[in-house]
């Protein structure tokens, strides 16, 4: 399989001045452009850039890019990788910081342990999510994904960055990738792919750390695979996809995987924030040389900004499914407009609206109010998390009263709902009848880590204590002397 990308290698060339070689490159990326129809305006729509017209992957050989954003992107990467290896071992009380237990069906976050009959909290947690990703992507464009997405990071940071190491850089690869099988590939490939192979083993155990937790996954690596041959064999999954993630599936995943690449055509519209290229400077494109047109656009058509892509697009043809905002193109031609005297900022952040009206990027108010609305959803949830009580009680009448003496008693059903990690002591008192006495079926209620307990409990008040039928009664539900919850409930009497 040919793989076809264009190099802008031709520094030498610059300032103004054209020589044999750069008319030999001209002629050369002419003839490709004519050979695989890239002059067509729509041809980049025809199909994605990462497979061919056969359906068969196209491999990607993205220049190694050196600039501002990078520099700011290789911090925050670091940052993010520092977090996202560290939460797991962050401990509360002895219990994880993080944790997403889906198969226990037991959520840890900020140390408070979540249960499914958090339901509420779950439910505004998933529409908090869905509209911060739909307020984020119609304000900010694909930021997440060009500066926060673990896929990227991993990516770029960290594999690609090995693949560099070892390879050479992308002129080198493409060599190697086509070279016959000699001494010196088999070494390199078995080098890059043995350390790709522990890489994924770490990461792979990293995710499960988010899962069972630290503990249980220690137990599982170090154990014998026939002890937890459950878990030895997700163990092995995660490892098996994310080497074949990163080794080989790599930007497909961004482009054919990941629904929010999909999506992005519906939340982004005129106004958003994407990387974009300003064809009303760039417009008509020329080569550098000593007497250029007068109107002759900025852009010298000098594919820097393609090679530099790990998707392998022309950002020139506008906001595409493939781009994922990772600021390599903006780098690449600020380093060409440096060159050949320019100004940068050919390629930039910027909306639709910014290019058409030459304006540079800025917060205007719908933005403001977007981020607002952020913010507020992100306030309110949380509230609803650091506040939500250790323990969900209901108590259900039973049907009737009982006269025992001069006492009225009534039945409940109680169900309690322990959200701690501690087992608790369960006991009832009436708040606004201190007389009031309540009997619990078994004498003792003592609700277990996690655990969903059903009890009867039985109150009884002196008859000439109840004005009414009906009596509202304030139960406040104790363990060991520490005000757990409370609730109101209906108490029958006889009808006076």
């Amino acid at each position: 399989m040919t793989v076809v990308t264009f190099h802008s290698d031709f520094s030498h060339c610059f300032p103004l001045g054209i020589s044999r070689t750069f008319v030999a490159y001209k002629n050369l990326m002419a003839k490709k452009r004519e050979e695989y129809d890239v002059k067509s305006a729509d041809h980049f729509r025809n199909r994605i850039s990462s497979v061919d017209k056969t359906g068969k992957h196209v491999w990607m050989f993205p220049k190694l890019v050196k600039g501002k954003f990078y520099k700011y992107r290789t911090w925050f990467s670091i940052g993010l990788l520092v977090v996202l290896f560290g939460v797991p071992f962050i401990e509360v009380d002895g219990h994880p910081f993080l944790m997403l237990n889906v198969i226990d069906r037991q959520f840890i976050i900020f140390g408070m342990v979540f249960w499914p009959d958090d339901f509420l909290i779950f439910m505004l947690s998933i529409v908090t999510f869905i509209l911060f990703i739909v307020l984020f992507t119609v304000i900010y464009g694909r930021l997440f994904c060009g500066w926060a997405c673990p896929q990227t990071v991993f990516m770029e940071m960290v594999f690609r960055r090995i693949e560099y190491w070892i390879d050479g850089n992308s002129v080198q690869q493409r060599k190697l990738k086509e070279a016959p099988w000699t001494g010196e590939k088999i070494r390199k490939r078995a080098l890059k792919y043995g350390i790709y192979l522990v890489l994924a083993f770490v990461v792979g155990n990293l995710f499960m750390t988010y899962i069972i937790g630290k503990n249980q996954t220690f137990e599982i690596i170090t154990s014998p695979p026939t002890e937890h041959l459950t878990g030895f064999l997700l163990v092995l999954g995660f490892t098996g996809i994310t080497f074949f993630n990163f080794a080989y599936f790599r930007e497909q995943v961004c482009t054919v995987v990941c629904p929010y690449g999909r999506l992005q055509g519906v939340f982004l519209d005129s106004k958003s924030v994407v990387v974009a290229y300003d064809n009303k400077r760039g417009e008509p494109r020329e080569l550098p040389k000593k007497i250029r047109s007068e109107n002759a656009g900025d852009c010298i058509d000098c594919f820097a900004c393609v090679d530099v892509c790990p998707t392998g697009i022309d950002i020139r043809n506008g906001t595409q499914l493939e781009c994922v905002n990772c600021t390599a193109c903006i780098d690449a031609c600020d380093e060409i407009m440096d060159k050949v005297n320019k100004p940068k900022g050919l390629i930039r952040y910027a909306s639709e609206t910014d290019i058409e009206q030459g304006k540079s990027f800025k917060l205007n108010p719908r933005s403001i109010a977007y981020s607002s609305v952020l913010l507020v959803l992100l306030i309110v949830l949380s509230v609803l998390i650091f506040n939500r009580s250790d323990i969900k009680v209901s108590m259900v009448k039973v049907q009737g009263f009982d006269r025992v003496d001069r006492n009225i008693s009534n039945l409940y059903n109680v169900n309690i709902s322990n959200k701690t990690y501690s087992k608790l002591p369960i006991e009832f008192r009436i708040a606004n009848y201190p007389t009031a006495e309540v009997e619990i079926a078994g004498n003792k209620l003592i609700a277990g880590k996690g655990e969903k307990k059903e009890a009867i409990v039985k109150i009884e008040i002196p008859e000439a204590e109840l004005k009414e039928r009906k009596t509202k009664l304030k139960v406040e539900v104790w363990s060991q002397e520490k005000l757990m919850d409370k609730l109101t409930i209906n108490f029958i009497g006889p009808s006076n």
